[in-house]
């Protein structure tokens, strides 16, 4: 393999393969990137036996096609302190050469033959939705999904297709639920569901892709692939049986506010200051008027915070809540967001923009 490669490119490439390459694994070969050079690109795979990505960069030239596969923290740590417009690659006996303009080194490669084979996009998609329009549905639910948990089934973000013909996304700690939507651009017509590894759909909003830009997804009985442009992620599906989320949801609350996003996340990190480190809860006392967010610890002081309410339906009420899994909502929310209640014994519903529903369950802080 010999190429000459634009550096910036080469470097998102192959940071993009780092959020996949294990960094602490039995399996040496499982912490590479593997580089294949062909006709008029680059493409870059990494892969950790659940999720796999292929990345292609065309700002390159090919001298000479050919594979390599190399330690993918070092190739990056090389890419990134590189302060060249172009890098050239090249492969001689089994090692990899990169040179800049006054820089050379050498990576000791590995046996390209024994990396493992990475799902590709093969067949039709189940259904096609813009790539800004999913982003925006994983930033509004990816923050709910378990990170540890006995039920294995949470530990990732549901993905259905129903019959209103709408991609939806939820995610649960069993705490807290997060539900969020996108318009589908076409699909097999037929429903799909699957539970997608936090993993993959980190991965895939932490490129830089063009929101315009209409995302493939195949989803297969154990498998999803997302495909766009000369991005592919492939993913296995988390196994058991999400739970069943609508159940949760609240029908309504007879107490409702809507208040300007900013003013409310002001208030919650200001009350939080004080909280007591064990219960982690503030209390939010809703009456006509004013909204009170106070926390109290007799380690700690006390926090209070008024805020002027002008819309508010509903009689007064006492609630808590753990602050920060209100500002992981908040900082997702649009510029106005709306609250329901119905007492204080039972969860809250948090609304903001077209499809953001969030649902957490109070705390006791008697």
């Amino acid at each position: 393999m010999k190429c000459i490669c634009d550096r910036t490119a080469l470097a998102e490439a192959v940071g993009a393969a780092a959020g996949v390459a294990l960094q602490r694994t039995p399996k040496p070969i499982l912490q590479c990137v593997k580089l294949s050079a062909d006709k008029d690109m680059l493409v870059l795979t990494a892969y950790d036996q659940e999720v796999g990505l292929r990345f292609c960069v065309t700002q390159v030239e090919i001298n000479q096609p050919g594979d390599a596969l190399v330690s993918c923290d070092r190739l990056l740590a090389i890419v990134r302190e590189s302060k060249d417009e172009t890098l050239s690659l090249e492969v001689k006996d089994d090692h990899l050469h990169v040179r800049g303009h006054d820089s050379r080194f050498q990576i000791v490669g590995q046996n390209v033959r024994e990396f493992p084979p990475v799902p590709d996009m093969e067949g039709e998609a189940t259904f096609k939705v813009r790539v800004g329009e999913l982003k925006n549905a994983i930033d509004e639910t990816l923050f709910a999904a378990a990170r540890e948990s006995t039920r294995y089934a949470i530990n990732g973000v549901l993905l259905e297709v129903g019959e209103k013909r709408r991609l939806r996304l939820v995610a649960t700690d069993g705490r807290r639920l997060a539900v969020s939507g996108a318009a589908l651009e076409t699909d097999d017509g037929g429903n799909a569901r699957a539970i997608v590894p936090t993993k993959a759909l980190g991965l895939l909003n932490k490129l830089h892709l063009d929101p315009d830009e209409v995302l493939s997804v195949r989803v297969m009985p154990n498998q999803v692939i997302l495909s766009t442009g000369g991005v592919t992620i492939s993913s296995v599906l988390v196994e058991g049986n999400f739970p069943k989320w609508e159940d949760v949801m609240p029908e309504g609350g007879d107490k409702k506010v809507e208040i300007p996003t900013n003013e409310l996340l002001s208030a919650v990190r200001r009350a939080a200051l004080l909280a007591d480190v064990e219960s982690k809860g503030i209390a939010i006392a809703l009456k006509k008027g004013t909204m009170e967010l106070s926390s109290r610890s007799a380690m700690q002081g006390e926090a209070q915070v008024k805020l002027e309410l002008k819309n508010y339906s509903g009689g007064d009420l006492q609630i808590g809540f753990n602050p920060e899994f209100l500002l992981d909502a908040l900082k997702v929310c649009s510029e106005s967001t709306t609250l329901l209640f119905s007492d204080g014994s039972k969860p809250g519903l948090l609304k903001s923009g077209v499809n953001f529903q969030y649902v957490v369950m109070p705390v006791n802080l008697s």
